[in-house]
């Protein structure tokens, strides 16, 4: 499992891809995650606003990442 450390209370699933250079740029986000199987916590997700906090897992193309303060 790959730490994805952050310095606020959240981010966004948006904002998390990039940080795991999962993608370029913020505008991509939707595209990938229209062509991309996303699981958070457990639960498909596509939305690119939802909130990712601390201790959240989520998995996408065969790694897991957790999110860490």
């Amino acid at each position: 499992m790959t730490p994805i450390k952050i310095h606020t209370d959240y981010i966004t699933l948006g904002q998390f891809l990039k940080l795991a250079n999962l993608i370029d740029n913020g505008g991509a986000a939707k595209y990938f995650l229209a062509s991309t199987v996303v699981i958070v916590n457990n639960e498909n997700e596509s939305r690119r606003g939802r909130k990712l906090y601390p201790d959240t897992i989520v998995a996408v193309k065969g790694k897991e990442y957790q999110i860490v303060k």
